[in-house]
């Protein structure tokens, strides 16, 4: 589930005849497609299909390139990673490649995008370590050391609230969330929600209205660091 493109974010992109690409169970007929991604470190691009009903089927999504290009990578040594809203898989694909001894959970309700996000982790060489699963398929007690998000924001405000903080939960006292998301889609006012309710929140880099935000439990003494502390490029 993902992010998009300046004012006119490329989620829309991904509706077909007015369904969105978060739909359970997408009635669109097929189209299918592959797109490339290039990822710093592996050899060679790896090919991702991709099909209509999904987020960005055209292109892996400018936010999603910003987040794997200059976000923060994961420590080769962590054994448990989630890509929340993993689409066809970028970013899960990514983080299993950088991680290699890590299982990553690659969670998203569209039914549609996560057959293409098995398919394409198996193409790639790290289908035995990506689970992917709809949201209700998460066992209760899962925890995970870090977590890579491109957040579906058009599922409405208190929805995307519940989302993160579900998961924001699931992280250990110094775990963090990677996320990217749009200013034009409520970036800053999304970095401020975060903080006013306990979350200590770092805007670590900007480019072309993209934020990344890195969010962590706030620390004892209920400071935050700054919200506002980007770098553009």
């Amino acid at each position: 589930m993902p992010s998009g493109r300046g004012a006119e974010p490329e989620r829309d992109g991904a509706r077909t005849r007015g369904e969105h690409y978060f739909a359970a169970s997408p009635a669109a007929s097929h189209r299918a497609r592959e797109v490339v991604l290039t990822l710093d470190g592996v050899a060679q691009p790896i090919v991702l299909g991709t099909d209509r009903s999904v987020f960005s089927p055209g292109a892996v999504d400018e936010g999603t390139r910003f987040l794997l290009e200059r976000g923060t990578r994961p420590d080769p040594s962590v054994t448990t990673l989630a890509d929340v809203g993993c689409g066809y898989g970028p970013i899960a694909i990514a983080l299993a490649h950088w991680a290699p001894t890590a299982e990553v959970w690659a969670v998203d309700v569209n039914e549609r995008a996560r057959q293409l996000c098995r398919d394409n982790a198996a193409r790639a060489g790290v289908g035995d370590r990506v689970r992917v699963v709809a949201p209700d398929d998460v066992p209760g007690d899962l925890r995970v050391d870090e977590l890579w998000s491109n957040p579906p924001i058009r599922v409405g405000k208190e929805a995307l609230h519940d989302l993160l903080v579900t998961w924001l939960r699931r992280l250990p006292d110094r775990g963090a969330a990677h996320l990217v998301v749009h200013k034009h889609l409520g970036s800053d006012s999304l970095a401020r929600w975060l903080a006013e309710h306990g979350w200590a929140v770092d805007r670590r880099r900007s480019r072309r209205g993209y934020r990344l935000l890195d969010v962590r439990a706030a620390d004892r003494s209920g400071s935050s660091p700054p919200v506002d502390r980007a770098q553009s490029r």
